[in-house]
């Protein structure tokens, strides 16, 4: 979150006065304000409780974020929700990287590397990184939720199978290939009106931030949204289905984003003209703007290519 020095006039921390675990907390209260309606209301205690947190990280994270004009504070009743999802959006928060996150994306380095072996114990995950046991464990559980380890009997972790070779990433695109540009044709192709405003706003504001190594976690979870998204949204489950299992395997693969900043302008840029497309009813042209995306991006995924 850029810093601002200026008081509030209320007593309340100016946004330079955020920790590191203030600022955090503010880029997390936003995630969770993205599910919510304008005017809908947010206390201390409950956020505190959601993110496992005190409430004094979570009260000064909501004082920033009236001063960013997206919360209106409530005598006696907390917070209310101003603005639109596309407001959300565009807030620019620098949030620092955790320890959860620095480790996420070192190991999925390692594993597209061959440096990580398949089977790891959280000692060994604690030596390589150089963090606590309750960092391993939450890069772990996190693993677990998106289906890329699972406990071993007795002792250790295993990692599961994912897109991990040039081989396999191009099986992979050339599924999608098969699959994407026809569910966007599909008889039964509707939209939803504000998850296209959510996207379009995401889409925008990841080409107006700088970019960050640490960036890649959000703009893999936003091209996963995207293209999930737009299966679900040809009214046929299997195509919904399809995409699904495709993140899940890709996970580890694109999480470790390896094609620098210029290449993230031109995939954000392709999905906005595919959604400006779809919402002009001109679905034969945004199939063939996923075909062309897609043959792409498969160009990148294969060193040979």
């Amino acid at each position: 979150m850029r810093a601002s020095t200026k008081s509030n006039g209320r007593g309340e921390a100016p946004e330079s006065a955020l920790s590191p675990l203030q600022q955090r907390i503010a880029a997390q209260v936003v995630e969770a304000m993205r599910a919510l309606a304008p005017g809908a209301s947010l206390s201390e205690v409950s956020l505190a409780q959601q993110l496992g947190v005190s409430r004094t990280p979570v009260r000064a994270a909501l004082a920033a974020l009236a001063q960013r004009g997206v919360l209106k504070r409530v005598p006696g009743a907390g917070y209310r929700l101003l603005g639109s999802r596309a407001r959300l959006a565009a807030l620019d928060l620098d949030a620092p990287v955790s320890d959860a996150d620095r480790v996420f994306l070192a190991i999925a380095k390692d594993r597209l590397e061959g440096a990580l072996p398949t089977e790891v114990s959280e000692a060994d995950l604690m030596r390589r990184y150089e963090v606590t046991r309750p960092t391993v464990l939450k890069v772990l559980a996190r693993l677990a939720e998106v289906g890329q380890v699972e406990r071993k009997t007795g002792h250790g972790w295993a990692f599961m199978s994912s897109i991990s070779n040039a081989a396999t990433r191009i099986e992979s695109y050339r599924f999608r290939l098969l699959i994407e540009p026809a569910s966007l044709t599909e008889p039964g192709f509707k939209l939803d009106a504000s998850w296209l405003a959510d996207m379009r706003a995401r889409h925008e504001a990841m080409l107006r931030k700088a970019w960050r190594d640490s960036d890649a976690i959000t703009l893999f979870e936003l091209n996963a949204e995207f293209h999930e998204g737009l299966a679900a949204a040809s009214g046929n489950r299997f195509f919904q289905m399809a995409m699904q299992q495709q993140n899940r395997l890709r996970r580890f693969v694109n999480v470790y984003w390896t094609h620098g900043p210029e290449r993230v302008a031109v995939s954000c840029r392709e999905h906005l003209d595919m959604l400006a497309r779809l919402e002009a009813g001109d679905n034969e042209v945004a199939a063939a703007l996923m075909r062309r995306h897609l043959q792409q991006a498969s160009v990148l995924a294969d060193p040979g290519g």
